[in-house]
């Protein structure tokens, strides 16, 4: 499962698939000197609303997280398959 990581001002906010529209909204905030964009939760609810301006600190990276099962399953037969949680890392600017 792909779990995207938003970081803003060093608080976390774990976001699900499909994040585009996201990044897109959020780039259009900057750029216009700063707005409100809101941040979905990852099950349910209404979200947060951040103000986001130009000159803070985004960072978005992809998690990948593997099933439980795989990693029991490799605990069992003595292999580390322990969950790469830095996939991989865009910097968002």
């Amino acid at each position: 499962m792909i779990v995207n990581r938003l970081t803003v001002d060093g608080k976390d906010y774990f976001l699900p698939e499909p994040v585009d529209e996201l990044r897109a909204k959020i780039l259009a905030a900057v750029r216009a000197g700063g707005d409100y964009v809101n941040i979905p939760p990852i099950n349910s609810g209404k979200g947060i609303d951040i103000l986001f301006s130009p000159g803070m600190p985004i960072l978005w990276t992809q998690l990948d997280i593997r099933s439980e099962n795989a990693a029991i399953a490799g605990a069992a037969y003595g292999v580390d398959d322990a969950p790469d949680l830095a996939h991989d890392v865009d910097e968002f600017g």
